[in-house]
């Protein structure tokens, strides 16, 4: 029987206590980190270049925002799972992702378990989206 593959997530947050205490999450879900990003700028490139299957992108990040990094990644990849990390989550904050196309929202101060079970959901809805069948343009 042929080993499942590791989910392979990227983390940008531009907090570094936060970045690896996310990163130490995903490794004892038994993840694969592939990268870590603390800006914006840096988070777009990296992202085309790792092909991460989730993205852990905050919401405020320095250089280019996170709203304004989701939003050019699904100009170029429309259904990249991206999860946004945020300290608050206000109403409008939330619509504006979800408009620009996040796949989720993971509070920092939520407990480790919350924090798995979303990482967890997502993944399943990724394998799901790779079973649909693709909708003629």
């Amino acid at each position: 029987m042929k080993p499942a593959k590791k989910i392979r997530v990227m983390v940008a947050e531009d907090e570094a206590h936060v970045r690896k205490l996310i990163a130490s999450v995903i490794k004892s879900m038994n993840c694969e980190v592939v990268g870590e990003t603390a800006n914006g700028e840096e988070t777009v490139r990296q992202f085309f270049l790792l092909k991460p299957n989730i993205l852990l992108l905050d919401i405020n990040m320095p250089v280019k925002s996170g709203k304004q990094a989701l939003a050019e990644i699904r100009k170029k990849i429309p259904n990249a799972f991206i999860i946004m990390l945020t300290s608050l989550v206000d109403r409008e904050t939330v619509e504006d992702c979800i408009r620009l196309g996040a796949s989720g929202f993971i509070r920092k101060d939520l407990p480790i378990p919350e924090i798995k079970e979303t990482i967890k959901n997502t993944w399943r809805a990724y394998k799901e989206s790779l079973k649909a069948p693709r909708e003629a343009s």
